[in-house]
């Protein structure tokens, strides 16, 4: 089982929720008669609108969804790419290795459902001041361990992108994917699993932006609050 990871741009004139719809309902269904084993989506909708403000937007313009697909064999995704060309402006595709320390298993929806809060997407470059194996270092045993302490995450899954599979593919080397309960979009907070102590919060915050500046470059990385679906389990 091999797993692709499709950054998804709508077209210009199309609204967010007409977007959405027919991620989740034609071009799903086109999918999974051509024999997609899973399918996830996240897009960018009215849904998560109130956590704009955190959005981090390195790559323009910034992606609209983001697909995910679980495939016996990404050695013919061709079909399956042109399916997706048909619904949407622009695509890029990634081959993944994808990672979850933290599996949702605590806000379960049934399926084509939206998950309850927000996934926050991440695209992130290796900053050229590390090597490959020091920036996976940081970020899958030091990192990723901090994150889990100090934030309300409730499933955290990290892909690390084994090579690109579209020609103008952006030159990422992970994606993230983080599920945050509601009330982490608009109060920082409750993103911290501060409850109401300010004091709390702001040492988590400070602590967070610290371990994040040894393996991330800001001015490079994306991160963008989507709503999220999955389609075919």
């Amino acid at each position: 089982m091999e797993k692709i990871m499709y950054p998804l741009w709508k077209k210009s004139a199309q609204s967010d929720v007409d977007f959405r719809k027919q991620l989740l309902g034609p071009m799903t269904d086109r999918l999974a008669a051509a024999g997609v084993c899973k399918i996830r989506i996240s897009v960018v909708d009215e849904d998560v609108e109130v956590a704009a403000p955190y959005r981090i937007e390195a790559s323009k313009p910034a992606i609209n969804g983001l697909l995910s697909l679980w495939v016996n064999s990404a050695n013919y995704r061709q079909p399956l790419e042109h399916i997706v060309a048909d619904f949407v402006e622009r695509y890029e595709g990634y081959l993944v290795t994808e990672s979850e320390p933290i599996p949702n298993i605590t806000h379960q929806v049934p399926e084509g459902q939206r998950t309850p809060g927000m996934n926050q997407v991440v695209f992130l470059k290796k900053p050229p001041r590390l090597s490959y194996e020091q920036w996976l270092d940081i970020w899958h045993n030091s990192h990723a361990q901090i994150a889990i302490d100090i934030q309300s995450t409730f499933g955290y899954r990290q892909n690390v992108i084994v090579r690109q599979l579209t020609y103008t593919a952006p030159d990422y080397d992970a994606i993230v994917e983080e599920n945050f309960p509601e009330a982490a979009m608009s109060d920082r907070a409750a993103f911290y699993d501060a409850q109401a102590d300010q004091a709390l919060y702001k040492e988590r915050e400070q602590a967070m932006l610290e371990s994040c500046e040894r393996f991330v470059d800001f001015d490079k990385i994306d991160c963008i609050p989507t709503s999220e679906y999955e389609v075919n389990k």
